[in-house]
């Protein structure tokens, strides 16, 4: 059985080597702007919103209040931040390359004013906000470092829980780094995880819901749902909401589970037909919600709204986006993988402007670049891409403004802390004031 575990998980994971010479923090740089914005032919067509602009010429603007902009952790709704920075300078804390980056997407953890983030063997790594390292721990075997692990965090004031895709889930104290516990799955990890009333969620490769003592590490209880032998490698999301964990699974299924006691209370499938090669492919994206309503989409060309309490569709439009939506009073964000920035009314669903932000590009180099997150500022929208770039477009027209050279690899979304910057990358945190 062991034999087996083991070779699951080497079909899953990937890894990288460390670099003895690497450093901490680069010195800082200045960052290459580039600018090329040529004219945009305005085509309006209602049932198309993911290759033609639609009302691109009518300018949107969003509430400064900060009041009326729900953002939570548990409901994945990155909402809008007071950011706003030049953006001149980036220093770099460097690692070795971890292979396939792009399927990992790295959540960045703040305690305070201090930045969690791990290297490519597995250890864990906390900075001050002067990017001094305060220490480095590694709770790994030298047999499990050769696994090369893949670390996902969540974290209360004082303690972080980290799961991995060697089957690995352990608590440590933020404050010391020190190793509180330890515990072994039978799969590996591969979501989100969740803080709530002194339990811990996490999805496993099985598709498996299972809940944790946050005190001990004891398995309180798990969900099993639809399982294949064959799954895509996207990272799977969970959100917390009245007395409920939701989640989704890699064949599209959202189920919704009694936090306290692990009974299943609905589940809703979102593909009327999964067979090997749709099952495979299906990429979503996190699961946000505004506290009433679910709200996410995928690489199938679907948005879906869903009624958190029935478990029933209120709404699926079209857009083709396997990106976290951001939700702002009644107006849903999102970018298209085409490269458009679509505005959608969140009650009914319907369209309401879609701007090409991707027009920077030459045909022929946007066909091969992806959008892989963003988040909405005082009054820009940044987006990381898959070729190293970071645009910056303005809320109220739409239109990217400018486009900063971070790198030339995939960079995961903006993570901020004290109106600076963070993204990380296959070899590297990046640092931008």
């Amino acid at each position: 059985m062991n034999n087996i575990i083991y070779l699951l998980i080497l079909i899953f994971i990937t890894g990288c080597s460390l670099n003895q010479s690497s450093k901490f923090w680069t010195k800082t740089e200045k960052i290459i702007e580039e600018t090329n914005q040529p004219n945009i032919e305005k085509v309006f067509v209602k049932d198309k919103a993911l290759n033609q602009e639609l009302n691109a010429e009518i300018n949107f603007n969003v509430t400064n209040d900060s009041s009326r902009i729900l953002i939570s952790e548990n409901y994945n709704n990155l909402g809008k931040k007071n950011f706003d920075s030049n953006l001149e300078n980036i220093s770099k804390y460097k690692f070795s390359k971890i292979n396939n980056f792009d399927e990992y997407e790295p959540e960045i953890i703040f305690q305070k004013n201090n930045l969690i983030f791990f290297d490519n063997k597995g250890s864990i790594l906390k900075f001050n906000e002067k990017s001094k390292l305060l220490w480095k721990k590694n709770f790994y075997s030298k047999s499990e470092k050769k696994f090369q692990p893949l670390l996902q965090f969540s974290n209360t004031e004082n303690f972080l829980i980290v799961a991995d895709n060697i089957a690995k889930i352990y608590k440590i104290d933020l404050n010391s780094g020190e190793l509180i516990w330890s515990k072994i799955n039978v799969a590996p990890f591969n979501s989100q995880i969740k803080i709530a009333d002194d339990k811990v969620f996490v999805v496993d490769y099985s598709n498996t819901l299972r809940c944790y003592s946050l005190k001990n590490g004891d398995e309180l209880w798990s969900v099993n749902t639809q399982n294949t032998l064959i799954k895509s490698k996207k990272k799977l999301s969970l959100i917390i909401i009245d007395e409920k964990i939701i989640f989704n699974n890699s064949v599209g299924d959202i189920s919704a589970v009694d936090i306290n006691n692990g009974q299943l209370l609905w589940q809703l499938p979102t593909q009327s037909t999964m067979i090997f090669d749709s099952a495979f492919s299906l990429k979503s994206s996190n699961i946000v919600s505004d506290g009433k309503d679910l709200i996410f989409s995928n690489n199938k060309n679907q948005m879906f709204s869903i009624d958190i309490n029935s478990g029933s569709f209120n709404w699926e439009t079209k857009v083709n986006s396997f990106i976290t939506p951001i939700i702002v009073d009644n107006i849903i964000f999102t970018i298209s993988n085409e490269g458009y920035l679509i505005l959608i009314e969140k009650k009914s669903g319907n369209i309401i402007k879609v701007t090409d932000i991707f027009d920077i590009f030459k045909p022929t180099e946007r066909e091969n670049i992806l959008p892989t997150g963003f988040i909405i500022g005082f009054d820009k929208i940044y987006l990381s891409t898959t070729n190293g770039r970071l645009l910056i477009i303005d809320i109220s027209s739409g239109k990217t403004i400018s486009s900063l050279k971070i790198d030339n690899s995939t960079l995961s979304r903006p993570f901020i802390m004290n109106n600076v910057m963070y993204i990380a990358k296959d070899n590297a945190v990046i640092k931008i004031d």
